[in-house]
């Protein structure tokens, strides 16, 4: 099969074509051929070295896909071979064929392309788990999503503002504030520009949000603190800001605040197949009643991974970026 690899640890361009073995599924796993693949920001951070696979995971990028599945034991995930799936995995979706576990497998939502449908699993999945589930955003509460303009972000704020919830979004620009507002968010901010603590207290009336999504990280956690109202958790899932912080734990104290975080793709197939699970019971039908849409930006032939991973790094897409088999 065709695949793309990460020759080297490096730049977007160490992202070479190559022939591959097609892999051959294990007992509860299925072999899809892929149509489209999502790019995420985990697959540039294992292109430069610093994101290892996890044990047994293929060495190859790509943490989601959609396509049909044309071997391997679909009944483990209630499926069956000839149906459209999207899925998640933990490597292996920049090519033509990939396993995927059946628990991690659903169903391409009633309307949507397979293009589309290759962006929702990381996003969703990661959203759901932290956002929902560690998070713990109920209805009428209010969400702060840093990198509003990400796959993640457009992700989070559609889903938050469709489960009734206010959400606020940090972005890099007056452009993107706009693209964020109308996907949903009740204030976009462009951080270059404003300090998102000072807007999202006049916001708030002063009290702050209840939860927050940070991708950043860094000097980020301690302003956090600063943006949430009483008893409210910050939810920490990537590490772009860098990983150290200096913290007022006195506001931990004080306000019985939360500071968590979690990482996705080495959790077991059993976690995942419980996202899989709530996913497909609250979410699809949103998908499907089009209250909710996955954002792509751009697309990509598969041979040309390398320039969906340039576009990634200069940061510009609004949605997800998607390649294409």
């Amino acid at each position: 099969m065709q695949a793309v690899e990460i020759s080297h640890p490096g730049g977007p361009e160490v992202l070479v074509p190559v022939e591959r073995p097609t892999p051959e599924p294990k007992a509860g796993e299925v072999l899809i051929k892929v149509a489209a693949a999502g790019v995420n920001r985990p697959d540039v951070f294992q292109r430069k070295g610093n994101y290892a696979p996890p044990p047994g995971a293929s060495d190859l990028p790509g943490l989601e896909v959609a396509g049909e599945i044309v071997g391997g034991d679909p009944a483990a995930g209630g499926l069956k071979l000839g149906d459209k799936v999207c899925a998640l995995i933990a490597g292996g979706g920049y090519a033509e064929y990939c396993v995927a576990p059946a628990a991690q497998c659903l169903p391409i939502p009633a309307g949507l392309t397979e293009v589309e449908a290759a962006g929702l699993p990381e996003t969703y999945f990661t959203v759901w788990s932290n956002v929902f589930d560690r998070g713990r955003l109920s209805a009428g509460e209010t969400l702060l999503v840093h990198g509003g303009a990400s796959g993640i972000g457009t992700t989070a704020i559609q889903l938050a503002k469709a489960m009734g919830n206010t959400v606020y979004a940090t972005v890099g620009s007056d452009e993107r504030a706009r693209a964020v507002e109308g996907l949903g968010a009740a204030l976009g901010i462009n951080y270059r520009k404003q300090d998102y603590v000072e807007e999202i207290k006049k916001a708030t009336g002063g009290k702050g949000v209840d939860v927050i999504l940070d991708m950043v990280a860094g000097e980020y956690i301690n302003r956090n603190l600063n943006c949430l109202a009483d008893d409210g958790r910050a939810v920490i899932i990537a590490l772009l800001g860098g990983a150290k912080a200096t913290i007022s734990a006195d506001q931990i104290l004080r306000r019985r605040l939360t500071v968590t975080g979690s990482t996705l793709r080495p959790r077991p197939v059993a976690f995942k197949g419980e996202i899989a699970q709530a996913l497909r019971r609250h979410v699809w039908p949103l998908l499907e009643a089009k209250m909710i849409r996955p954002i792509v930006y751009a697309t990509f032939p598969l041979a040309r991974a390398c320039d969906a991973h340039a576009m990634m790094e200069a940061g510009e897409q609004i949605g997800k970026i998607v390649l294409t088999v």
